[in-house]
């Protein structure tokens, strides 16, 4: 429970105290959370492929999408440098042959993506007590960038369908905080397919994404949104789970829970606990799927696009169970 909604920075330093993971795995390391997701985890989560169905949990990138421009974040711009009508012309190749090529100019957290852990600082200082100006500077994150990751993020996934177990029509309204409590119901609720522990990688939906999709974007880039409690910071470090993603475009309640903030639940997450926050991922199929059979867990295979330096990056994550 938030005790005094006036003091977010009493609060985060409180929470980050209790939850800090610096120093957990030395202070060279660069992973955070994604010590806990080892070799036997992968083989946990390979070994729930029974059926081969797949689910892509990403949002389409291109110019139709979710962002507005706040902190100059746009929609992806597709342009094509070569095109059919090129080919039809010649473009100097022999024996007729002819092709397309095209370029893509965005934003890396334009849609479904992975926050890094140079993404967010407290007072300056990144994950594992480093000076924040260490670690980012102009020509990127020089230490903990999201190339770091690749080939890691692959293991064991797990759904809670808050929507659908504690919502109305399987959504939450703008504003839920979605507290441990919540969780833990909508762990009992799913059953024993939905334990949460050491190195999984937890899929929270809430419905945000569905309601965008049928009444149109609006605010859902940046507006008001549920998301999980700042009060869930402990249990997010207890449960020792190597990444979490959402529906929603910030992953925490928005309006944030005090009464001046800006995700807090950032600040204590991504530089002291080390972990992975995902974002804007498209849940609902793979949701109506878990909801007909009962089964919440899958393998997930979830790297982002290794981009040198890069604080976030975009990720087309795949559910198979």
């Amino acid at each position: 429970m938030i005790h005094d909604r006036t003091d977010p920075e009493g609060a985060i330093a409180a929470a980050a105290k209790r939850c800090s993971n610096w120093g957990r795995w030395g202070a060279e390391d660069v992973l955070g959370t994604l010590n806990f997701l080892d070799e036997a985890k992968r083989r946990e989560g390979a070994a729930l492929v029974r059926q081969g169905k797949s689910f892509s949990l990403a949002q389409r990138f291109e110019a139709d999408g979710p962002q507005k421009g706040w902190r100059r974040r746009t929609n992806p711009v597709h342009t094509m440098l070569d095109t059919g009508l090129d080919a039809e012309r010649g473009q100097g190749f022999p024996h007729g042959l002819g092709g397309a090529d095209d370029v893509v100019f965005m934003p890396l957290q334009a849609s479904t993506q992975w926050d890094g852990l140079g993404h967010i600082f407290d007072h300056g200082t990144a994950y594992n007590g480093r000076r924040a100006g260490d670690v980012v500077t102009s020509a990127g994150d020089r230490v903990t960038g999201i190339e770091t990751t690749a080939g890691r993020i692959a293991g064991r996934g797990v759904l809670l369908d808050v929507g659908r177990a504690i919502g109305d029509d399987g959504e939450l309204p703008d504003g839920f905080a979605i507290t441990v409590e919540h969780l833990e119901a909508t762990i009992a609720a799913q059953g024993e397919t939905a334990r949460v522990g050491r190195g999984d990688l937890l899929l929270v939906r809430t419905g945000r994404l569905t309601r965008a999709r049928r009444d149109g974007w609006g605010d859902y880039a940046g507006g008001d949104a549920p998301g999980l409690s700042f009060t869930t910071a402990d249990w997010l470090h207890g449960t020792e789970i190597a990444g979490i993603a959402t529906d929603t475009w910030g992953f925490e309640v928005r309006p944030n829970e005090f009464d001046v903030a800006f995700q807090p639940l950032h600040q204590v997450c991504i530089p002291h606990i080390g972990l992975f926050l995902g974002e804007m991922w498209d849940l609902d199929a793979l949701a109506a799927d878990c909801a007909a059979d009962g089964v919440y867990e899958f393998f997930l295979a979830a790297d982002p696009i290794p981009v040198t330096g890069a604080v976030g990056a975009p990720v087309a994550p795949v559910a198979v169970k």
